[in-house]
C-alpha cells in the first residue's frame, strides 16, 4: 500500500486531499499545528470522518519541531499544503509568523526529503506569485511580482522546491492554486463570509467596488490536480485554476440567486495587498497532467452552501 504524507492535513484543502488519498487505497500520515488562524473545532471536524479510516495516521506538531527526516523515509510521497494563509494579515508584526510557517518549514521539508527514496513532493503554491500581472490569462512562464508579503513568502518557497529538485534531486511538482472554494472551505474566506452572512441576513462586506475578477476553483479539482500531479515530471511548475474568470458582484449575485434571498453589501476601501485581477493559462496543465476543470462555478457553490448550512447547524 503506497503511503502518503499530507501537511495541513486538517485544514481545507488537505483534508479533501486525504480523504481522496484514503478513498483510492493510499495510507496517509496527516501533519498539522493547528495554527490559531481560524477556530480550532473546524479542523477537528474535518479531521473526524479522516479517523475513520483505518490508514489515516495523524500528528499534530510543527513542521519546524517534527524529526522529519524520520518521517519522510516512511513515505512514498508528500503533499505540501501547510503554511500561513492570509494576504491581508501578511503585512506588519506577523510577517515573522509568514517566514516561519511558510518558508522556513518548506525548507525544513526539503532538507529532509533530499536523502529519502521518495517519488514526488507536491508543492502547494498560490496565484499570489503573478500579483497584478498585466498579462492575463497568466502563464507559469509570466514574470512573478507578488503584491502582497503572503505571496512573496510563497514565491520564495516555490523557488525552495526548485532549488532541492535541481540540486539534491527531490522530484517536485509545484502548482499554483487559483482563488479555491468548495466543501470545507476556511471561514475566513470570502465565500464562507458572504454565505454565513446571508443567511442571517447580515450586510456583506466587500473592499474596492466589486469589479475585481477572479478565477475561482472548486477544491474537488485542485484535489485532483494533486492526484494528476503524481505522474507530472520531476520540476514543473502547473496553474490549477477552474477555467473561467468571473467579477465579484456577479459571484455575489449567483450566491443570493442560489440562496433565494436577496444580498446587503457594504463596499468598503480596496486593502492593502489585493489584486485586481486574476486568470490561470492552463494550457500547460491540460497538456502535461490532463488536467481539465470539471465542476462549474455555480456547482462547487452549492456545495459550500450546503457545507456551511450543516456546519452552524450542528454548532
Amino acid at each position: 500500500m503506497a503511503k502518503a504524507m499530507v501537511t495541513g492535513a486538517a485544514g481545507f484543502i488537505g483534508s479533501n486531499l486525504s480523504k481522496r488519498l484514503l478513498d483510492e487505497g493510499y495510507s496517509v500520515l496527516g501533519i498539522d499545528s493547528f495554527e490559531d488562524y481560524y477556530p480550532r473545532w473546524i479542523k477537528e471536524k474535518n479531521l473526524a470522518g479522516l479517523k475513520q479510516y483505518a490508514g489515516f495516521k495523524f500528528v499534530e506538531d510543527s513542521l519546524l519541531e517534527l524529526d522529519l527526516k524520520y518521517m519522510v523515509k516512511e513515505v512514498d510521497c508528500v503533499f505540501h499544503l501547510a503554511a500561513q494563509a492570509g494576504v491581508r494579515g501578511s503585512f506588519g508584526q506577523f510577517f515573522d509568523i509568514y517566514v516561519r510557517n511558510n518558508i522556513m518549514a518548506t525548507q525544513r521539508l526539503l532538507e529532509a526529503s533530499k536523502d529519502s527514496k521518495i517519488k514526488k513532493f507536491v508543492f502547494a503554491s498560490s496565484s499570489s506569485v503573478y500579483g497584478n500581472t498585466p498579462a492575463l490569462p497568466a502563464q507559469e512562464t509570466s514574470v512573478l511580482m507578488p503584491f502582497s508579503p503572503y505571496g512573496v513568502t510563497k514565491m520564495a518557497s516555490e523557488q525552495l522546491v526548485k532549488v532541492y529538485n535541481d540540486n539534491f534531486g527531490v522530484p517536485s511538482v509545484s502548482l499554483r492554486y487559483f482563488t479555491v472554494y468548495g466543501h470545507g472551505q476556511r471561514p475566513d474566506m470570502a465565500f464562507h463570509k458572504f454565505i454565513k452572512a446571508i443567511s442571517e441576513d447580515k450586510p456583506i462586506t466587500v473592499y474596492g467596488d466589486g469589479r475585481q475578477t477572479r478565477d475561482f476553483t472548486c477544491v474537488s479539482d485542485i484535489v485532483q490536480a494533486n492526484m494528476l500531479a503524481l505522474s507530472a515530471p520531476a520540476g514543473m511548475v502547473f496553474n490549477v485554476g477552474g477555467g473561467s474568470r468571473i467579477g465579484l458582484s456577479e459571484v455575489i449575485d449567483m450566491i443570493g440567486s442560489l440562496m433565494k434571498a436577496k444580498p446587503k453589501i457594504d463596499f468598503q476601501p480596496s486593502q492593502k495587498g489585493d489584486v485586481k485581477d486574476t486568470s490561470a493559462d492552463l494550457t500547460h496543465a491540460k497538456e502535461t497532467l490532463g488536467y481539465v476543470p470539471q465542476v462549474s462555478l455555480e456547482q462547487g457553490l452549492l456545495q459550500e452552501i450546503e457545507y456551511i448550512g450543516q456546519l452552524y447547524r450542528e454548532v
